[in-house]
């Protein structure tokens, strides 16, 4: 009887060990149709409904502003594909940050990794929660403002639950990615087909005449490359999720080139739809272009409209969440970061320490009153940073010719990407010239500082500190470092 029992308890625990997952590391759960939704839905987000007029105010005219926006389509599409040779050929996630350390080693790396999750990546979050926040409030409050303390609690509560979600599984967080995406297909799909529907009916005024008085100077035309390629900023957070992509040598790239010529279909279609309702003086006199639109062609359902912002806004927070935290935990895992944020949860295998970091520091940036003037003067680093990664593949053809490389674009389109990217880079601070973009690579070099203290050196006092902070935390957040997987 007493050896059936042990029998039965040795049979019970390997079937509990077979339960259990084999490793903590990062799970292949994405396919290809949540790879589209990430790309689709991280670029969508609340531009193409709040402020399309960005790129009109530049250009000053209706033909010269669609050129605009499916030229700014084209750039990142090559972007993008320059960096499926990357995301292919060194498969880990972090987007940029582990081609820079291949191609220049790790200082470069280091920078990006300070400027992305210290300013550009959490501001971005705020700012996208912050846009939720208003849509919603302003429901609530018909013709006046809403008050400052409500749209800042609704956005750190949107933060919360974003966070919460994408620490809690992989899975739910691309699930919710996936629905949030489809209903912002829908009312890009209304606004789309509404607009259609009335220029078949005839309503082609607005288009006649339509490059008079265009601005073709170079500074205006860089302005409105830079604000229409900030409204397709995210075409490359696919990157960022690599190692949990299911075989990323097919979906990575088939991903890149269904998803990112659909947003700019989207984008040329709904400034088609927009301009068949509004001249271009009305349109720049828009507050929210959507709603404008919305209340002169779906009333008395144009309540439609800031409800499905909302979700386009609440979802594009959740795919930058989702990149974000992937980033820190990549960095964490090099050692540029903090040791626990790039330990991963036991029960939930997701890199919550990360997300969790993320969704703190982005929680602080809602408390002033307007960043988006901080992020605009940050924007241009971004552009920095994927000129020098796209630098980096020219580089590595010549450097790291033994890598192999599933998917290797012409030579031509990383060259030509990376001249738009010093075009973008200069264009902004040779025709306004501002202060603040001497104090934006200021900052972004004292990140030196950091990485010489406690990267480089690794001084004494600064590991008799972190050590105990690492192994509290590790305690109550039940996490573990990553074992080391095949790559």
């Amino acid at each position: 009887m007493g050896e059936t029992g042990l029998r039965k308890r040795r049979e019970d625990e390997k079937s509990i060990q077979s339960q259990e997952p084999k490793t903590t590391t990062l799970q292949k759960e994405l396919g290809l149709i949540s790879g589209i939704s990430i790309i689709v839905g991280t670029i969508i987000g609340s531009g193409i409904f709040i402020s399309p007029k960005s790129v009109l105010s530049n250009t000053e005219a209706v033909g010269p502003c669609l050129i605009i926006w499916a030229a700014c389509g084209v750039v990142s599409t090559l972007g993008a594909l320059c960096y499926a040779e990357l995301g292919t050929m060194i498969t880990k996630s972090g987007g940029e940050y582990p081609y820079l350390m291949e191609a220049y080693g790790p200082i470069p790396a280091y920078l990006f990794s300070w400027a992305s999750l210290i300013v550009m990546k959490p501001s971005s979050f705020a700012i996208i929660c912050l846009s939720f926040s208003e849509y919603v409030c302003a429901s609530f409050y018909p013709g006046c403002k809403p008050p400052q303390i409500v749209v800042k609690c609704l956005a750190a509560a949107a933060i919360l639950f974003i966070m919460t979600v994408n620490s809690l599984s992989v899975r739910l967080g691309s699930y919710v990615q996936n629905i949030f995406t489809a209903a912002k297909l829908v009312i890009v799909a209304i606004i789309i087909i509404s607009g259609l529907v009335l220029l078949a009916q005839g309503n082609t005024k607005n288009f006649e005449n339509s490059f008079e008085g265009a601005q073709l100077s170079v500074g205006a035309i860089s302005l409105a490359f830079y604000n229409g390629l900030w409204a397709y900023d995210g075409w490359n957070q696919l990157n960022y999720i690599t190692e949990e992509l299911q075989n990323p040598y097919r979906n990575l790239p088939l991903a890149i080139v269904i998803g990112i010529p659909l947003v700019m279909a989207c984008y040329i279609l709904m400034n088609v739809s927009y301009f068949t309702v509004m001249t271009a003086t009305e349109l720049l006199q828009s507050q929210a272009v959507a709603v404008t639109f919305g209340d002169r062609v779906l009333y008395p359902a144009s309540w439609v409209v800031p409800l499905f912002v909302a979700f386009s806004t609440i979802g594009a927070a959740n795919g930058s969440c989702f990149t974000a935290g992937r980033l820190i935990y990549v960095a964490g895992r090099e050692g540029h970061m903090l040791k626990v944020l790039s330990y991963i949860s036991v029960k939930r295998l997701t890199p919550a320490p990360a997300i969790i970091f993320h969704g703190i520091i982005a929680t602080i940036y809602i408390i002033p009153g307007d960043i988006n003037l901080l992020v605009n003067y940050f924007s241009f680093a971004s552009w920095l940073f994927y000129g020098l990664t796209i630098l980096g593949l020219i580089v590595m053809r010549f450097t790291k010719k033994d890598l192999e490389r599933p998917i290797k674009v012409p030579i031509v389109i990383p060259v030509l990407v990376t001249l738009i990217s010093v075009f973008l880079v200069l264009a902004p601070i040779i025709s306004k010239p501002e202060w603040e973009y001497l104090y934006c690579m200021l900052f972004i070099l004292s990140g030196l500082i950091f990485y010489f203290l406690f990267v480089y050196y690794k001084f004494g006092w600064a590991q008799k500190i972190s050590k105990p902070i690492t192994m509290h935390l590790q305690m109550l957040m039940e996490v573990v470092p990553p074992e080391e997987g095949p790559e």
